[in-house]
């Protein structure tokens, strides 16, 4: 299958053409680029009016209209403007877009990226790739045949996605003979629409895209509307929101170590979502909360910088190391912070075929987080073609406009829709495919959360055996107890010398290694690797009834964090975790039970750890 038609297949950067309505030429070193998507219902005239766009602002390179003209009269098929989008072979026999196709143009104010969505239902999802980075947005409505699901469908997705700046275009004016009547018939009833939503268009501008009218200047074939044209409103958005003008965010998507050559830095790498970042600003991470200071901010193959602003992707080094876990979003020190929440509530569109239940964990996909998420409880469902409330369902069906509480496995950062829309975004995956789009309206307060509920319905149907755990205790000279080290690189041999040093005193007590758990011998081998967080629900069901049996349950944990402690702790109810932190740890608010300093020799590590272990009753003094 071939690609859409990009950037390159056109010709490169295009040369500035068009109508310049007063706009002033900006130099290439200063320009601006503008993301924009066109939606609207299939068969509306979305990829036609960018097609149209594309020649009327000279973006085109020499002969490529001649050589769409002759694939149409080498197929028997007239001429449009949309064959210069719709470059798959299954679009161009079916006539829609199924993939978000690219194109540049350019007009001498900006630059734009526009994004071509698909109209028909069953690619919706493909629509919101596109709209998820745009900063305004290009709604498509045809004259003749009005308002349809689609456009209401599309207009209801853009609001939730908080895209604020919302053109719409009555496409196919011809049909109707230039119709001033016919344009504000479809005008009054999508801007009534669209007042629901809390959306305000800038402009309902009437066009033809096919024949050119209104597209690049105004045209004689509307004498009766003074407002601007298609490109005359590109021009007038405004670029990014002031997106520089925001609090800094920048979701960092990788971390990478040179060694070549005595290369030593430890760049971190990401996109600039919001805001600026210079050289010596003092930075925050979150959710981990973690700060260090911009040492360089760094270009691949080019010079470092002092400074970054929104839209660039960039690395940066730090000035003091630290361990950052997948997920974070590095912000400036002094700014707002993102709230951070495990529980929040969200709108939400359901893409799935299956429909998004109770119970049921799914993979949210927040910036760069990715982390298992629950819904807890669907507050409303909106259908989004006509707006009317269904209430009572606890489920969301596909198609169905929700607003819901939702839980994840672990805090994530975010801001909410109205402060900063583009770090509230998110998708959900259900198995291999994307099953909703939506954004974070507010972090929820404190609750019990999904995973208390879970262990309390545990504990109420447990089933015990006729030994009770004090007659185990008794025979055992101690109870069973859940036993983590963490710390160091030390903190595995550590706990192996525990267990050994505790069974030779006579205890009963079995040490797990966490890597024992990625295999799951009841997976596929296709399947997917357990995650982090599935290993630790899973290691803390095991701990769960490796203390019920009296035991004392010992593991390892590196780069152990405060939720991972909190989730492992309410997993392993009744009994007690006991934490051991030796040396330099990640904790920041779970504090360990004890903190040995490390540094010594694991033996005489092991002894003191005995030694407290013992004072605090947790085993038996068996020296005479």
């Amino acid at each position: 299958m071939e690609a859409p038609l990009s950037h390159s297949d056109l010709g490169g950067r295009p040369e500035t053409g068009g109508s310049t309505s007063g706009a002033t030429d900006v130099p290439e070193a200063t320009r601006e680029q503008l993301h924009v998507v066109v939606v609207g219902h299939v068969d509306h005239g979305k990829s036609t009016l960018v097609g149209r766009l594309m020649a009327d602002l000279g973006v085109l390179p020499e002969g490529k209209i001649e050589q769409i003209r002759a694939y149409c009269a080498n197929n028997a098929r007239p001429f449009e403007f949309a064959f210069l989008l719709d470059a798959l072979k299954n679009e161009q026999s079916q006539g829609i877009t199924i993939e978000t196709a690219r194109c540049f143009v350019s007009t001498p104010r900006r630059d734009y990226l526009i994004y071509d969505a698909p109209g028909h239902v069953e690619f919706l999802k493909n629509m919101v790739t596109g709209a998820s980075r745009a900063e305004a947005a290009l709604l498509v409505i045809d004259a003749e045949e009005g308002v349809q699901e689609n456009s209401r469908r599309h207009g209801f997705l853009v609001s939730m996605l908080g895209i604020r700046q919302v053109a719409v275009l009555i496409n196919k004016m011809d049909r109707v003979g230039y119709s001033q009547s016919a344009f504000e018939k479809v005008r009054q009833e999508f801007s009534a629409f669209l007042s629901n939503l809390a959306v305000e268009p800038c402009a309902f501008i009437p066009i033809s895209a096919r024949e050119g009218v209104n597209i690049s200047s105004p045209s004689p074939f509307t004498p009766w509307y003074t407002g601007p044209s298609v490109k005359d409103q590109l021009d007038s958005f405004t670029n990014g929101n002031n997106l520089a003008d925001r609090p800094f965010r920048m979701p960092v998507q990788d971390i990478y170590k040179f060694t070549a050559e005595g290369d030593n830095r430890r760049i971190l790498a990401g996109t600039i979502e919001t805001g600026r970042l210079r050289v010596g600003d003092e930075v925050v991470f979150w959710p981990s909360g973690k700060r260090s200071g911009i040492r360089s901010v760094e270009e691949f193959n080019r010079p470092p910088r002092d400074g970054a602003t929104a839209g660039e992707a960039i690395g940066v080094t730090l000035t003091e190391q630290i361990y950052l876990p997948a997920g974070e979003i590095m912000c400036r020190a002094g700014e707002p912070a993102p709230a951070v929440a495990s529980r929040f509530r969200v709108s939400l569109f359901w893409l799935g075929r299956s429909p998004m239940i109770p119970g049921k964990r799914y993979k949210l996909k927040l910036g760069t987080a990715r982390t298992a998420v629950e819904l807890v409880e669907v507050r409303s469902i909106v259908d989004a073609g006509d707006l009317t409330s269904v209430t009572g369902k606890q489920h969301v069906d596909r198609h169905d406009a929700a607003e819901c509480i939702l839980e994840t496995a672990k805090p994530v950062a975010f801001d909410p829709l109205a402060d900063i829309e583009v770090t509230s975004r998110f998708v959900i995956v259900d198995g291999y495919d994307i099953a909703a789009c939506g954004s974070i309206l507010e972090p929820i307060a404190a609750a019990p959360s999904l995973l208390n509920q879970r262990v309390e319905r545990r504990e109420m149907k447990w089933e015990k055996g006729y030994v009770a755990n004090a007659d185990r205790a008794r025979r055992n000279g101690h109870e069973g107890k859940f036993i983590v080290v963490t710390g160091g690189g030390d903190s595995i041999e550590l706990a192996r010398l525990l267990e050994k040093r505790l069974f030779l005193i006579g205890c009963q007590t079995y040490y797990l290694s966490i890597g024992n758990l990625f295999s799951d011998l009841s997976a596929p081998p296709e399947a997917e690797p357990m995650t982090r967080e599935e290993q630790l629900e899973r290691l803390g069901e095991l701990a769960h009834l490796m203390a019920d049996s009296g035991v004392l349950f010992i593991t390892a944990l590196a780069g152990l964090q405060d939720y991972e402690v909190e989730r492992l702790s309410i997993l392993s109810r009744p009994f007690q975790l006991v934490l051991i932190g030796v040396g330099s740890t990640l904790l920041k608010q779970a504090v360990p039970d004890f903190l040995l300093e490390g540094g010594e020799e694991h033996s005489q590590v092991v002894e003191t750890i005995i030694e407290r272990l013992t004072s605090s009753g947790i085993v038996p003094d068996y020296q005479i």
